[in-house]
């Protein structure tokens, strides 16, 4: 019995994906949960496990396509079934329907049926009709009193009794207005055209999806100056201590997760079918970006029950999920479930921006570069530690108040630095 490969699906609104790698070939023996092929998404790159034994006999979607959730990728036969001799796609597979003879259509002025217009007449009625000279086109027109709609004798009956009606004609189909032909880019004697493909691609579609959103962004300053005097006097011991470094990120997450339970409209996403989704827990994705300078792409992976885990616990999941992302080893578990997404593009020195939202999320928060300013602390002219952060939100979710709230509810935790007592 075949087992077909079906694309499963590897997170909230991901819709396809790009088969990046074949593990096997057309006639390999595979074993049950053995990794066949290596899918890649926006959110993930995973191999996906066989779903049986056997041996693989078709490759359905090769490597560089696209593929949609829950569509057939491949086939796998019980063992010691042979292999078809056409088991892969080949280009020259298409174009074969075109080698048939095809009849000639017939005048566009005069159609028979179009295809909104074809419905089912018993022989009775279509004899019947045949007869007086009524078309299938006119026969559609008539109201009908049966099952569904059905057109009866009786109804024809009376309708040639009443007097025929003209059927009024449909206009000539519009011709399509000729697409936009976008001449190809040629590189100059210094330049290199690279495609848009795999990781790259799946960003970009996703940011062009989380642009339809229609967003709005806050700023407020911070004061983190207990903030950073805690971490400087912690870190060496702390490192010693929990074997990770206490970087300024898990206090900008706890901070976070305290006031998303406050807040919990901020937790929360819009639906497609305009409904609110809320979620009791706090599962909070981190930006990541890969390569040496950034350049590989970005991953969302996600650190699960942020409300119930103190700082220590944070770090260590925070150091756990950065590695992963980094050896590209991160599974569908780690980018699944996030309810609101950080950013922290402070970490490489950004001073200001406004962060564009993870959709379906309802927010995201980009947390920027520290750095000493003087400020007017009672009356007194004081040198600070001072901070941006900037909140994106779904306003079609959040109106600016319930923001203002929110955001200041981030910064006061901070500030404060209340939460790790």
């Amino acid at each position: 019995m075949s087992v077909e490969i079906l694309m499963p699906e590897l997170g909230e609104s991901v819709h396809e994906g790009t088969v990046s790698r074949w593990l096997k070939k057309v006639g390999d023996t595979v074993k049950e949960d053995e990794p066949i092929v290596e899918i890649m998404t926006d959110k993930v790159n995973t191999e996906l496990p066989s779903p049986a034994s056997g041996v693989l006999t078709q490759i359905l979607i090769p490597e560089g396509e696209l593929v949609q959730v829950f569509a057939a990728m491949g086939v796998i036969e019980p063992a010691g079934t042979a292999v078809p001799a056409a088991s892969t796609p080949k280009p020259a597979d298409a174009p074969a329907a075109v080698e048939k003879p095809v009849e000639a259509p017939a005048p566009v002025a005069a159609p028979e049926v179009s295809s909104d217009e074809r419905r089912f007449f018993t022989p009775v009625v279509k004899s019947m009709a045949k007869e007086s000279g009524v078309s299938d086109a006119e026969l559609a027109s008539i109201a009908g009193t049966g099952e569904g709609g059905r057109v009866t004798k009786a109804d024809l009956e009376k309708y040639l009794a009443e007097g025929r009606k003209p059927v009024a004609s449909k206009p000539a189909a519009k011709a399509p207005e000729p697409k936009a032909v976008v001449a190809p880019t040629v590189a100059g004697p210094e330049q290199e055209l690279v495609p848009l493909a795999g990781m790259r691609k799946m960003i970009a579609e996703a940011m062009v999806r989380s642009s339809q959103v229609p967003t709005v962004s806050t700023v407020t300053a911070c004061d983190v100056t207990n903030m950073v005097k805690f971490r400087d006097i912690n870190k060496e011991s702390f490192l010693e201590t929990y074997g990770v470094k206490l970087t300024y990120t898990p206090f900008f997450i706890k901070a976070l997760a305290e006031a998303l339970m406050e807040f919990p409209l901020a937790n929360a996403q819009l639906t497609p079918d305009n409904q609110i989704l809320k979620t009791n827990g706090v599962h909070i994705g981190i930006a990541v970006a890969l390569g040496k300078n950034g350049d590989e792409g970005l991953i969302v992976p996600v650190i699960r029950d942020c409300h119930k885990k103190n700082l220590i616990e944070i770090a260590k999941d925070l150091d756990g999920i950065a590695k992963k992302a980094r050896a590209n080893k991160l599974g569908l578990a780690d980018v699944q479930g996030g309810t609101f997404t950080l950013t922290n593009p402070g970490t490489y020195g950004a001073m200001f921006g406004t962060p564009m939202i993870n959709a379906p999320q309802a927010g995201i928060l980009g947390t920027y570069s520290i750095a000493k300013q003087p400020v007017i602390v009672d009356d007194m002219i004081a040198i600070r530690s001072i901070m941006h952060l900037v909140l994106t939100y779904d306003h079609r979710l959040i109106d600016g108040m319930l923001a203002g709230k929110f955001l200041a509810g981030v910064r006061d935790r901070l500030q404060n630095f209340d939460f790790f007592k």
